[in-house]
């Protein structure tokens, strides 16, 4: 199936994408695992599982359990740490990806941790963009998340800010007392982007063991049912602030997709849908230019924050 450019087609941080869908934190690993069973180069963009200075173990198994509503994780962002992913991951990409951007998220336990991964790689041509994922909990602030608190969240923005010239995202939890203001607080520190939203937390009980459905008891809940929670934290952030926005949770077919941009979202990522079956990008992206199509729409782009409330 031939994508035609222009109507799909988005800038957003400076970065041309050949079209919105992307691939979200966590679900594509670093690409080559899904090269397989899907085209990577079908899709705008693919965000890559999070990278720490250190690697990371994660959590212990099970990782993941369906519920009626969705899915629930607690993968621990486990990953090979920045030596590796340099020296294996990103040079895969360069080689295999041609068409697709290249967001990379980072994590870490403190903001140097941050500052580093975000240095370190800022140099490599196969980086197009970072993903800061601030709902990771600070571990020299007792554990809250990095993205509860103004201050630490500036700290971490223009940390990262400064040590290098790439676009930066800054992905939020839904959780936030108020969204809005942390999203301009995260654009005030020099965010050229946000992506809205991460999971939300939840407990899966396996009521005949009465154990947790996860090996590390509570996770983040993802899937159809976050959908409306996702389009709403973008409506009320697409008010507050000028930047382009990454709208993710809950999408599963192209008029989901359309919501997301509707509320004010530039691109939209996936992740649930896409690791229940490898073809839903390709089908998500036909059914959203079909969607534009028989809308008579001459860019996707046309679409951006023409949700019409109600008076």
């Amino acid at each position: 199936m031939t994508h035609h450019a222009s109507l799909l087609s988005v800038t957003a941080a400076s970065i041309d994408f050949q079209n919105p869908v992307i691939l979200a934190a966590g679900t594509a690993a670093y690409g080559r695992e899904l090269a397989g069973v899907m085209n990577i180069d079908a899709v705008g963009g693919i965000v890559t599982k999070a990278v720490s200075p250190e690697p990371r173990k994660g959590a212990p198994s099970p990782r993941v359990a369906e519920f009626e509503g969705g899915m629930i994780n607690a993968v621990g962002l486990a990953n090979p740490g920045l030596e590796a992913v340099q020296r294996e991951d990103l040079p895969w990409l360069a080689q295999n990806v041609r068409k697709a951007r290249v967001i990379v998220n980072v994590v870490g336990s403190t903001v140097e941790d941050f500052e580093t991964v975000t240095r370190t790689l800022s140099d490599n041509e196969r980086v197009d963009a970072f993903e800061l994922n601030v709902s990771c909990p600070n571990t020299k602030a007792g554990g809250t998340e990095f993205g509860a608190d103004r201050n630490t969240l500036a700290a971490l923005v223009s940390k990262c800010r400064a040590v290098t010239r790439r676009p930066l995202f800054v992905k939020l939890s839904p959780m936030l007392p108020d969204i809005a203001d942390t999203a301009r607080v995260a654009v005030d520190s020099g965010a050229d982007g946000l992506t809205l939203v991460n999971t939300i937390p939840g407990l899966v009980i396996d009521v005949e063991s009465r154990r947790p459905a996860l090996g590390f008891g509570s996770g983040g809940i993802s899937g159809v049912g976050l959908l409306p929670v996702g389009v709403l934290a973008v409506w009320k952030v697409s008010r507050a602030v000028s930047v382009p926005l990454i709208g993710v949770g809950g999408i599963s077919k192209g008029s989901d997709a359309v919501q997301y941009l509707l509320a004010g979202a530039s691109l939209v990522g996936l992740g649930t849908a896409a690791l229940r079956d490898p073809r839903a990008p390709e089908r998500i992206i036909g059914e959203l230019e079909s969607w534009c199509r028989s809308h008579n729409l001459r860019s996707v782009s046309d679409l951006k924050g023409k949700l019409e409330w109600p008076s």
